[in-house]
């Protein structure tokens, strides 16, 4: 890569990374380094001990195999240059430039509070990247003395943002695809981390390549009219991992209960705390729950839920499961329940279906009711269709790989399955078994469209 080799940093995952002179400097921004107290799993650790590791030591990872990327594609153009494009070195220092300020943007625990809660722009979206790599800061203002700027912010962006640089598609794509540097260091790292003994093999980096006619970073998995099923099953134990994982940690309920938990409260404090969505742009997992005692809400009810929100996160009292509606049980009002409570502008909605539930626990247990929690994960979680492009034998052309089905029947039980991940929760703070079960008889009434199938510990 272009300048000189600025540092070399241990890593535990990929041993060493090489930064050159410009890499460090972007690393040693006020912005980058905030990475380091933002874990990369959120609340994962309340369920796996040692899921300690942030979106810093994530961003070098992605750098460092966006840089082993390019030098597959450029060993691979080799093999058929006329049909297959490589990575200039130009072009080489704006891709390992974007890979390691991706993440940027992240807020603390902020799949939880963008992705669910609907009331905070969300961390990728084109206005959080232009201020956080606005020339005037610190991190832009580096990227300005690169000269890269504009072009990373291409890469970081849509295809059709404004006032940008037109790029190739894998410039993105090397980035941002179903396979690529990010998902495979996530991979890798948060295995490393959480204990789990699940690995896709490191040989499928060396597949890719650009094709010259459409731009395209792909996989050629045809050899003289053959299918390489060898090379097709490696991209498919990656898209294995990444469910397994979705599954397992991701998707932990208790993970889910502690992230409902964080949500809320940033919730609490946005709409009624005086806490504005930019007061959180600048903040690490530590600082955001000082920032969130701060700003307590003036009404005294909603004051004392949030102190109890955040006393539960930091004891890891976590709220009990009341209710949980999962897809396959409730697919003909999937929709209708997102759009209700959980679209942008609905948590009023979602805090008086919330106020129904008590009132009605209140009136038959009559005593205090619990905390009521509605909380479901984003409808977009769905959509993990296998999009990294494929030469197949039978089609003249690059096609994504779910073109593939027909071929490998897995590929299509896994976006079905990754659908059936979704799940609606109530969750109650409290432990006692009859109490929930009144919270699961009050959603019944209020809910009677909606098929809960969990059963509490009696």
């Amino acid at each position: 890569m272009s300048g000189r080799r600025g540092s070399v940093v241990r890593d535990p995952v990929h041993g060493d990374i090489h930064l050159s002179s410009d890499e460090l400097a972007l690393l040693d921004t006020r912005a980058m380094q905030r990475l380091r107290g933002v874990r990369q799993l959120g609340t994962a650790y309340l369920v796996f001990p040692g899921a300690q590791h942030t979106r810093f030591e994530h961003s070098l990872g992605t750098m460092h195999l966006t840089g082993r990327m390019i030098e597959a594609i450029n060993h691979n153009r080799a093999a058929a240059p006329r049909a297959r494009i490589g990575v200039a070195e130009d072009e080489a220092r704006i891709l390992r430039a974007a890979a390691l300020v991706h993440d940027v943007t992240h807020i603390p625990f902020g799949h939880n509070i963008e992705d669910q809660s609907g009331i905070l722009e969300r961390h990728d979206s084109p206005a959080r990247f232009r201020r956080a790599l606005a020339p005037e800061g610190e991190l832009g203002a580096q990227l300005e003395r690169m000269g890269i700027r504009r072009e990373v912010l291409a890469v970081l962006l849509p295809e059709d943002e404004p006032d940008l640089p037109t790029v190739p598609p894998y410039w993105r794509e090397i980035l941002s695809d179903t396979i690529c540097a990010d998902i495979l260091d996530y991979l890798r790292r948060d295995a490393y981390y959480t204990g789990l003994n699940l690995h896709y093999d490191d040989r499928v980096i060396q597949y890719f390549m650009v094709d010259r006619d459409s731009g395209h970073l792909f996989v050629d998995v045809a050899k003289r009219g053959l299918l390489r099923e060898d090379i097709l099953s490696e991209l498919v134990r990656v898209l294995d991992a990444r469910y397994f994982f979705s599954e397992r940690v991701y998707y932990h309920h208790a993970k889910v209960t502690a992230g409902a938990i964080i949500a809320q409260a940033v919730e609490n404090a946005l709409q009624h705390g005086g806490l504005r969505p930019e007061d959180l742009y600048e903040q690490t997992d530590e600082s955001l729950r000082v920032l969130l005692e701060s700003h307590p809400p003036a009404e005294p009810a909603l004051a004392a839920r949030q102190r109890e929100l955040l006393a539960r996160y930091g004891s890891r009292r976590l709220l009990k499961r009341a209710c949980v509606f999962p897809r396959y049980a409730n697919r003909d009002v999937q929709d209708a329940l997102v759009a209700r409570f959980f679209a942008a502008g609905q948590h009023e909605e979602r805090a008086a279906f919330e106020a129904a539930v008590r009132d009605r626990v209140a009136a038959v247990s009559r005593s205090e009711p619990p905390l009521v929690v509605l909380y479901c994960p984003a409808r977009r979680m769905q959509l993990k269709e296998a999009q990294t492009h494929v030469r197949l034998p039978d089609q003249p052309r690059v096609v994504p790989l779910n073109h593939a089905r027909h071929r490998v029947p897995r590929l299509a039980d896994l976006e079905r399955s990754y659908r059936d991940l979704w799940k609606l929760y109530v969750l109650a703070g409290t432990e006692d078994p009859k109490m929930l079960g009144h919270v699961a008889d009050a959603v019944a009434e209020l809910l009677p469209e909606a098929t809960n199938v969990y059963q509490p510990k009696s």
